[in-house]
Formats: C-alpha cells, sequence, structure tokens
C-alpha cells in the first residue's frame, strides 16, 4: 500500500495495518541505523517544524531522523512568522500550507496548553493546516492527540513483549500529581493505540479528571472490536492490580480552560492536592511484574518514584529513543517514494 502523502493528527485516523507497516519499518531502521539501506530516501529534501510550544525529545528526534534519512528538518516559530492571528494581520493558514507545500516534503506541528485558549483549538489548527497542504501533515504533539509518542509506546511494548504479545496485556493508564497543567494529547494517544492493538485498558484517576469524551467512546470501541476489556477506576491503589505495564502520567482537569484561558495556577493547586496519586513500588507489587513508561519529562517524585522510574521494568529511555526510529519510518513511508 502506497502512504505517501498521508497526515497523521491521531493514530486512530490510519488502519491498523498501516500502523503496523510503520512499526515493521521502525524496527528494521533501528537495525540498520547506521547502514546505507535508508540513508538517501529524504535526499535534499526539507521538512518544516513549527514549534508553538518548546521541546526537549521532539525537536531533537525529528532533526535526527531527517538527517538519518539524509534530508533536512527546519525549526521554525511562529511568533517569528508573519502569519494571521485572531488579534494580527499576516498570512492566512490556507495560503501559509499552499506555499510550504512547494518547499518542503512535510510540515510538522506543534502546539500545546498555554498556546489555545480553549481544548480542541490546537487540533482544529493543525486540521486547516492538513485541509490545504499538499504535503503530509504530522502533529509533533497538540491538544489532542500525540501519534508519534503513542507509536513509539508500542513499538517499547513490541519490543520487550513481542509483536505477538501484546494483544491482551493490560495497561493501567493512571494519572499522576504534580505541580503541572499537561495536556491530554500522550495519554489519550496512549489508549487510543493500545486498544487498537488489543490491550485490556484501564484508566485511572480523582474524580473530575475526565479526558475527551468522544476519546473514551473510541478506546471503548476498539476494545469491543478487538475482544478486549476498558474500565475507569477512581482508587489510586488497587486500579494497579493486574496490570501488565503503567504508564502514569499528569493531565489538567477539564475545568482548567475557562473563558478562552488557561488557568494553570489553579490548576496547579488543584492538583497537588491529591499527593496519594503517585506510582510507587508498593503500588507496583500490585502489578503482573509490571512495565513502568512515561513519554518524558518525568515530574519524578510526583508523578512517579525515582525507584519505579529508574527500576529494572522501567523502559521509559527505550521509549524515547523509539521516537526517532517511528519518526523515521513515518517520514519515509509519507514524504518520499519508499515502497
Amino acid at each position: 500500500m502506497s502512504l505517501k502523502g498521508k497526515h497523521m493528527l491521531c493514530t486512530q485516523d490510519w488502519s491498523r495495518e498501516e500502523l503496523e507497516e510503520i512499526l515493521v519499518l521502525a524496527e528494521d531502521m533501528q537495525r540498520e541505523r547506521y547502514t546505507d539501506k535508508y540513508a538517501r530516501v529524504l535526499d535534499r529534501r526539507t521538512f518544516f517544524m513549527f514549534f508553538y510550544n518548546p521541546s526537549v525529545r521532539t525537536r531533537q528526534s525529528f532533526e535526527c531522523a531527517a538527517t538519518e534519512l539524509g534530508g533536512h528538518a527546519q525549526f521554525l516559530e511562529p511568533k517569528s512568522m508573519r502569519l494571521k492571528t485572531k488579534n494580527t494581520a499576516g498570512e492566512t493558514i490556507e495560503d501559509a500550507a499552499k506555499v510550504m507545500s512547494r518547499y518542503a516534503c512535510g510540515i510538522g506541528i506543534r502546539i500545546l496548553e498555554d498556546k489555545i485558549g480553549s481544548y480542541g483549538e490546537g487540533h482544529a489548527l493543525c486540521q486547516e493546516y492538513a485541509q490545504h497542504s499538499e504535503v503530509p501533515i504530522v502533529s509533533m504533539a497538540h491538544d489532542k492527540f500525540h501519534p508519534c509518542q503513542g507509536l513509539a509506546d508500542m513499538q517499547g511494548l513490541r519490543q520487550h513483549w513481542g509483536r505477538e504479545q501484546v494483544k491482551g496485556k493490560k495497561l493501567l493508564q493512571v494519572w499522576g500529581h504534580g505541580a503541572l497543567a499537561r495536556s491530554w494529547c500522550s495519554v489519550q494517544e496512549s489508549i487510543l493505540i493500545s486498544s487498537r492493538f488489543g490491550m485490556d485498558v484501564t484508566l485511572a484517576y480523582p474524580e473530575g479528571y475526565d479526558l475527551d469524551p468522544r476519546v473514551i467512546e473510541q478506546t471503548r470501541e476498539n476494545c469491543r472490536e478487538n475482544g478486549a476489556s476498558f474500565a475507569i477506576e477512581n482508587d489510586p491503589v488497587e486500579c494497579y492490580q493486574g496490570a501488565d505495564v503503567v504508564y502514569s502520567r499528569n493531565w489538567m482537569h477539564p475545568d482548567t480552560y475557562r473563558d478562552g484561558e488557561l488557568r494553570k495556577s489553579e490548576e496547579i493547586e488543584r492538583a497537588l492536592g491529591y499527593p496519594q496519586w503517585i506510582c510507587d513500588e508498593e503500588k507496583m507489587q500490585k502489578t503482573n511484574d509490571a512495565l513502568f513508561t512515561h513519554p518524558m519529562p518525568i515530574d519524578r517524585g510526583h508523578e512517579v518514584s525515582d525507584p519505579v522510574a529508574d527500576g529494572p521494568r522501567s523502559i521509559i529511555y527505550d521509549v524515547a529513543e523509539n521516537r526517532l526510529h517511528v519518526q523515521k519510518a513515518l517520514m519515509a513511508l509519507t514524504m518520499s517514494d519508499l515502497k
């Protein structure tokens, strides 16, 4: 199948077979990383990276990916460009997307938390670029989804369990407390892709910290289609029972956006009131010798204790490395003539 030109805003938009193609290619790219097999896939091609928000792994991994495929990744900050906004004149998204399509082989967009006034604005912006672009638009994390993180998470589980051993395993997606106001993107992507690959999913959080109802329904449907279970729990201890992998991460309360503004200080004060929601060694004892994962950066001592994050069952650094490999595979399949 040809995936050239296909946008990646969420893994839910892709078929299971298409996702499998990315993951299988990513595995081979990891094995062949320092050979010439894929060294000219993006020869003389440029990938534009729009960073409304800063990053650590995202910029590094995409720049490395483009370089290792023989291309170039160009860092762009929208604030330094003459783009139209609600309050300023400038180039429209339609015009910008069409012009940049003449320059680049693909466009990545990262827009999170404080760069939007309400949940969904970041996703809408990515969709508008995708509507007008003639080259693939890739979400590098936006308010709803983080597809490359989801792919890296799945590659990490397959590395440790085997390709065919993921189905039937139990994911505990658990809220972690801390001085944070993090978007839902990594968490929502995790439960979507895990349920697509046949995992049982338990989502655990303090009462009130609900995610997007549409994403929850999609996850339920994925589980039904794959003969898997889906559960929501509000107990910070019992939810660990029988888990095969624990993914502890903070996410913001739905009320954090109000009147077109991110109320970060209010959310931090609220979240710090749940210190019992930390992943620690005692809770991990209730699991099925579970792996621990996290998309990073980790709020150590709040989301998870150091002995768990640094323990022998932690795969956080493997998953972080996988961002490079899955992004290389995604770029190769959508931005080149690789078959």
